[in-house]
């Protein structure tokens, strides 16, 4: 992959700072064209020394401070607009990434790897800012300040200037090829870190299942694995770097004995005065900063490109779920909810839900029991259009979820889920999540609801104590009356509770079936439970199998359908005898 061909995608990041990027050129090409001046003055100067021309050589003095002062002027303006550019250019692709990566369907992020991701939004990113900057800071200028020297060197004397350069064409040929090995190289060891980022995620997240099975030993040895396979594959990308540097230099010390060669033959054969040899050599010297920028730039590029492939290779993903050109809000409803000939699989192996026919009415409560892997959590996660069915059409209130925008959508749907996520901040934030400016008040009145507010109250911060993350700070039975108050402040008219209460002690469950039957007064209500005993109070009571409802009543009619034999009753008595 070319150069030219791998950093397109930043193209319209950069010219959409176009002006700064104007000026910032400017400075760059007045510092620039410093360079043959300065050489220019060298030169001039040997003579005036050498003819003891006192009054030339003070005003040559005064031309040289304000040609040092423009170009160190030249230099901050280039840094500074550069810096700033590539700073903001940052930004801008990385909240743009967040955002897309938000648009991304559950699918996607059941598989990836939260390391990596993180690794791609933090330092991946970092490095394209880096890579920007250096380029306009150093790269680019360094090309202009090549071609501007050699030119004046050419109107000094294109023999010898072409004598210097006659091994110019190996020496681009050699750099191109160990940039294309550091290429493949950075590709390596950017994969290799993820897999540590991700790593670290995971042991990190899961640390209490790490002590528990006494596994420290094990899971510092994958470390050093992972660790080892980052080292070799750095090692890698700095050996050819390592490699490249003294082969460049032998090739630029050659170029100089050729010259001096020359030089000295030119000087016998009166062609050449020593005085402007010495201007030459001066150009030759201000060439080899040039030499050196571009060609460590040009490794830095070559590494970056890795970096660029795989932030820009998320904007190439797309989300598995889509709004309609012509979505529409979903207006306030009733709660009506129907599942009409539904059938849905995760990939092409056997259907999770098949031909499925589900009717809630407004304000019915729904509970939903069967073997896990039934098709339980699959029925109620295509509701919020979590997932799209391969087939049938899911309505509320008569109209195809599909039809409507998916903000509308979730905004009206509850969920209390079984493992309550909080994320770092206070009470307050964490039960008023994903909205904004909601009165204390109103979080309050949730929080009665939800049977949180008394232990709330608890803290000496009260609403704003902070909650760690992943709240640990809190009880399990505390974490999910919190979720119940988040799910209540929303006033939805249909909510989910995915086996609530499954985690809990018998107290804490007492506070949180409380909280719910409160919660659930007037709404259309979907209730998955392994605990039969929390879904009695039902209106209609589902058992599903292989994807399908076999039984379907209340707590009392399924338990003396068939006279006691029914899947339900089955399931009822086995966890009484338990």
């Amino acid at each position: 992959m070319s150069l030219r061909l791998s950093y397109r995608p930043l193209v319209p990041y950069v010219l959409s700072h176009g002006k700064k990027l104007t000026f910032a050129f400017i400075c760059t090409l007045g510092f620039v064209l410093t360079m043959p001046a300065i050489a220019y003055l060298i030169g001039q100067a040997a003579t005036f020394i050498a003819e003891g021309d006192l009054p030339r050589l003070i005003r040559w003095s005064a031309a040289s401070s304000l040609l040092f002062v423009g170009r160190g002027l030249s230099q901050f303006g280039q840094d500074a607009l550069m810096a700033d550019i590539s700073l903001r250019i940052v930004l801008d692709i990385r909240q743009r990434l967040y955002r897309h990566l938000q648009s991304l369907g559950l699918d996607y992020f059941e598989t990836a790897a939260t390391g990596d991701l993180t690794y791609r939004i933090t330092e991946d990113i970092d490095r394209i800012g880096e890579v920007i900057n250096r380029s306009f800071h150093s790269f680019f200028p360094a090309v202009l300040t090549l071609i501007t020297v050699l030119i004046y060197m050419i109107y000094l004397n294109w023999q010898l200037t072409l004598g210097t350069l006659i091994i110019a064409p190996l020496m681009a040929l050699l750099i191109g090829s160990f940039g294309n090995r550091l290429l493949k190289f950075s590709h390596l060891s950017q994969s290799r870190i993820s897999d540590l980022s991700s790593l670290l995620t995971e042991v990190f997240s899961g640390i209490r299942l790490v002590k528990a099975f006494a596994a420290e030993d094990y899971e510092v040895e994958r470390f050093r694995q992972e660790a080892e396979n980052n080292r070799r594959a750095r090692y890698a990308t700095e050996r050819v770097k390592a490699i490249q540097y003294p082969v460049v230099g032998f090739l630029e010390a050659l170029s100089v004995i050729c010259l001096f060669i020359l030089g000295a033959w030119q000087i016998g054969q009166e062609h050449l005065t020593g005085p402007e040899f010495l201007s030459f050599i001066t150009g030759v010297a201000l060439l080899s900063n040039p030499i050196y920028a571009i060609t460590s730039d040009y490794n830095e590029l070559k590494q970056a490109e890795a970096s660029v492939d795989r932030v820009f290779g998320l904007f190439d993903l797309q989300p598995n779920i889509r709004e309609q050109p012509n979505a529409q809000p979903l207006p306030p409803i009733s709660g009506k909810v129907e599942y009409r000939n539904v059938t849905f699989s995760y990939r092409s192996e056997q259907p999770v839900l098949q031909h499925l026919n589900v009717l809630a009415l407004p304000g019915e409560m729904i509970a939903l029991v069967g073997h896990s892997g039934a098709g339980k959590s699959t029925l109620v996660n295509l509701l919020p259009r979590f997932y799209d069915p391969q087939a049938g059409q899911i309505l509320i209130d008569g109209i195809d979820i599909k039809t409507i925008t998916l903000k509308s959508l979730r905004q009206q749907i509850g969920i209390v889920p079984q493992e309550t996520i909080l994320f770092s901040g206070t009470i307050a934030n964490n039960i008023a999540f994903g909205q904004r400016a909601i009165p204390l008040e109103a979080i309050a009145a949730a929080a009665k609801i939800a049977n949180a507010h008394d232990f709330i109250l608890g803290f000496p911060d009260g609403y704003q104590t902070w909650v760690g993350e992943r709240g640990a700070n809190l009880s399990g039975g505390q974490r999910q009356r919190l979720a119940i108050a988040r799910a209540i402040l929303l006033n939805p008219r249909i909510l989910i509770l995915d086996e609530a209460t499954s985690a809990l002690d018998s107290e804490s469950e007492a506070l949180v079936q409380e909280a719910l039957e409160r919660a659930t007064e007037g709404r259309t209500v979907f209730v998955i439970a392994h605990r039969l005993a929390t879904v009695r109070r039902a209106d209609r009571i589902l058992v599903l199998d292989q994807g399908r409802v076999i039984e379907s009543g209340s707590h009392w009619d399924l338990l003396h359908q068939d006279n006691g034999t029914s899947r339900y009753a089955q399931f009822y008595a086995q966890q009484s005898e338990g």
